[in-house]
């Protein structure tokens, strides 16, 4: 395991870490920032929360919880069992989701907001659902979304997703691929990018960023970080870059 040491540990408030040898630069020497959905740009898991209406949100939430933590290495098939737990849930239980429990994390809009002022562009990419990640896009004025989309019948969830042209599950290789594709549609090396996550399905695109963030993180997440933060909001990432 690499160490971790706190940033300025005399000027800053505790709860924020960079890796031993990582020299972050500049907000604006990056061009492009990837964002995960759940528990890392909102404070819920969607999924979890939709299961309620059927009754299942402890069961889903318990596979969820151990798919984050990496006890459950296959996102893939986690994410459809659980997905298929999900038959019968009307569509306005979604909506439900959205207006009474889903919020932006501590310091969401502050980081997105600075980083498209430094001319980044800004990614979420999911393995959550479309329902949810198009809302924010609109929201957050986000660049790019890529998230798994739910097939939904007579105003009910099917228990599938629906396949896209890049496959059916963002898991943690989609993610990476995606981190990588759109670096190289802005024609930015990879090393211009920051990645920020919570879980071990958003390790891959952490390891292919210049910059990874790991955000009130899993511990074997947090472990594979550049930075880590452990305490207050997103925006504390901007602590730890050096001003221009």
């Amino acid at each position: 395991m690499r160490d971790l040491l706190p940033v300025q540990p005399d000027l800053l408030p505790p709860g924020l870490f960079l890796r031993q040898g990582v020299a972050p630069r500049p907000l604006p020497d990056y061009r492009l920032i990837a964002f995960d959905m759940d528990s890392t740009l909102i404070d819920i898991e969607c999924i979890d929360e939709i299961a309620e209406a059927v009754g299942k949100k402890a069961e889903v939430a318990a596979i969820t919880e151990a798919t984050m933590r990496g006890d459950i290495p296959d996102f893939r098939q986690s994410l459809l069992a659980r997905v298929a737990l999900l038959q019968g849930v009307p569509v306005q239980a979604l909506q439900a989701v959205y207006d009474t429990r889903l919020q932006l994390n501590p310091g969401a809009e502050a980081l997105v907001g600075a980083c498209r002022q430094a001319g980044l562009k800004v990614l979420l990419v999911s393995g959550g659902f479309t329902f949810f990640a198009e809302r924010l896009r609109q929201r957050l004025g986000l660049d790019f979304v890529r998230s798994n989309l739910l097939e939904i019948e007579h105003g009910q969830l099917t228990g599938r997703v629906v396949p896209q042209a890049w496959g059916d599950v963002c898991d943690g290789a989609v993610k990476r691929a995606t981190l990588l594709d759109v670096a190289s549609l802005l024609g930015v090396a990879p090393t211009a990018t920051i990645a920020v996550g919570d879980g071990s399905n958003d390790i891959p695109m952490m390891q292919a960023a210049g910059l990874s963030v790991a955000y009130h993180a899993k511990a074997r997440v947090r472990e594979q970080a550049d930075v880590a933060i452990d305490a207050g909001g997103l925006d504390r990432l901007l602590q730890v870059l050096p001003r221009p």
